[in-house]
């Protein structure tokens, strides 16, 4: 799998996880989702992800 993929599935499966959490645990887990979002935006316009480096580390390309 490609790094790319690797960041768009990572990045579904905590926006999922929490809209879950926000459902289920708490409302103010959508925190969680916000934070999520914003990460996704700002790493768009400065080429900055902190899960790329993780996911590099790990062995994707």
């Amino acid at each position: 799998m490609s790094l790319d993929n690797a960041i768009r599935v990572f990045a579904g499966v905590m926006i999922l996880i929490s809209v879950g959490l926000t459902h289920w645990v708490h409302p103010n887990f959508f925190y969680f989702t916000l934070f999520i979002g914003l990460n996704l935006i700002q790493s768009a316009y400065t080429g900055i992800c902190p899960a790329a480096w993780v996911f590099k580390k790990l062995g994707f390309s």
